[in-house]
């Protein structure tokens, strides 16, 4: 006799499965542990007994979809998080896109928009906001518009003022937004500096020519293949010798990244493309 563990292990993936027929997103490459405690976070806010009850309503109620992606795509983050990659990003790969005219920057995976944000703080600080053209992807369209708002809770100011701080940030955290009844919003030099959009790292090609990509703490959701399937699609959409950026609790080891990216910073996670690779 199939034992619970067994079926339920069956019953998210059919819900996987309808999630990719009907609406076109692929979550059946993600890591499993992730995967599994994000759906049945799902099952629980909709109180049902089993996963499988969800799949009708996935299948018949467009407006569950927004729902759903929440749930399973947002990952944590904040303003300057991992000051020290913030830092060794300023030290170490601005002076080099400073040598362009100008330059594109992809932040895939923007979730809420804190650390396009921050990374557009940094880029004025340094003298090349106005060089750049930033754009900022999501594949929750929920997620987007928060990140497209640039406001953020109060609450969270202390720890991003400090964040700020220890990444090197030269003026005052306070410069670069207007704090209001609980909430505070980015200024909006910098929210016109950023295109917001829309995009599927499992589905979608080449976004576009890039001298900076950042993708830190995505990877972890994906298993091998998918991680290297997107890792190519990063190398493909960066100019010769440019820069990419993940996270720190991720690694490139697993899937033999090496013929795509050089470490510049392997403690950072910042590589740069080789141009060597096939």
């Amino acid at each position: 006799m199939m034992d619970h563990a067994k079926i339920q292990e069956i019953e998210i993936s059919l819900f996987l499965q309808a999630l990719f027929l009907r609406h076109g997103y692929d979550f059946r490459d993600y890591a499993k542990a992730s995967l599994k405690r994000r759906v049945l976070n799902i099952a629980s806010a909709a109180k049902v007994d089993s996963v499988a009850e969800l799949i009708p309503r996935l299948l018949h109620d467009r407006d569950y979809l927004a729902e759903v992606l929440a749930e399973l795509s947002v990952p944590v983050t904040e303003m300057f998080r991992d000051p020290t990659v913030f830092k060794a990003l300023r030290h170490t790969v601005l002076p080099r896109l400073a040598t362009y005219p100008r330059f594109n920057i992809w932040q895939a995976g923007c979730a809420t928009g804190e650390e396009v944000y921050s990374l557009a703080i940094m880029l004025e600080e340094e003298g090349l906001l106005d060089r750049a053209q930033i754009y900022a992807t999501d594949i929750n369209d929920n997620a987007l518009q928060s990140a497209e708002d640039g406001i953020f809770p109060l609450r969270c100011l202390e720890e991003y003022q400090r964040n700020y701080q220890a990444a090197g940030g030269k003026a005052k955290f306070s410069d670069y937004y207007l704090a209001n009844a609980g909430f505070f919003r980015i200024h909006e030099r910098f929210r016109k500096k950023i295109v917001f959009a829309h995009h599927n790292l499992v589905s979608d090609g080449v976004f576009c020519e890039v001298q900076l990509i950042l993708c830190r703490n995505v990877l972890i959701y994906f298993n091998n293949d998918l991680q290297r399937h997107v890792l190519k699609l990063f190398h493909d959409s960066l100019v010769r010798g440019g820069f990419l950026c993940l996270g720190t609790r991720e690694s490139l080891r697993a899937v033999e990244a090496e013929k795509l990216f050089i470490p510049v910073n392997r403690d950072m996670m910042i590589f740069h493309k080789n141009g060597e690779a096939p």
